[in-house]
């Protein structure tokens, strides 16, 4: 099965909206606990999940120094395990949540169904991230600075392609409550017609 079929076959709203409600409690727990409580061990430094335009290895050299082995320790055993499930939610729900409004306007079987991977495409390099971070934590102060352009790369990949679906997400939004406004109108205007 191909995952253009795997994402249609699961068009539900109800699934969409238990995967939604999954993928946002994780990120809710992350962005205020873990992540939380690393910014505050790094006095001040964001952890490399956080940092939308990449980094370098000078920046992670000073992260994984200002956190210590206790917060290196945290990151890897509390951060990064709800950072493997997020992906996967994340994905999930916007895929299906892109390809489930484009058949709400009739347009599933067009060229704009191609956005619907770009949040799997950030799943994907997100994960790619997390397996660079692991060895970051694993292989401190041995930090090779090919591996943080590698993994800075991952990063900005995984920002670019989700801030781009975004946008997409904006506009069909916008173009699904226009129509439903159109609708209404037409349907007020009908009656008086007659």
């Amino acid at each position: 099965m191909t995952v253009k079929k795997l994402i249609i076959n699961n068009l539900s709203g109800k699934k969409i909206a238990i995967f939604f409600i999954l993928a946002s409690a994780i990120y809710i727990t992350m962005l205020f606990f873990t992540i939380e409580h690393l910014v505050f061990l790094a006095d001040g430094y964001k952890p490399l999940d956080m940092l939308p335009l990449g980094y370098n290895p000078e920046y992670v050299i000073a992260l994984l120094s200002k956190l210590g082995v206790s917060g290196r320790d945290y990151y890897l055993t509390r951060q990064l395990p709800l950072d493997f499930l997020y992906p996967a939610f994340f994905a999930i729900t916007y895929s299906l949540l892109f390809a489930y409004l484009l058949k709400k306007i009739n347009k599933l079987d067009t060229k704009y169904f191609y956005v619907s991977y770009l949040p799997l495409l950030a799943g994907a390099a997100d994960y790619v991230e997390n397996l660079f971070i692991i060895y970051f934590l694993k292989s401190y102060p041995a930090i090779i600075a090919n591996s943080v352009s590698i993994a800075s790369g991952f990063s900005v990949i995984k920002s670019a392609a989700t801030s781009l679906y975004y946008v997409f997400l904006l506009v069909l939004v916008v173009i699904l409550v226009k129509n439903h406004l159109f609708s209404k109108k037409k349907d007020t205007v009908a009656p008086h017609a007659q």
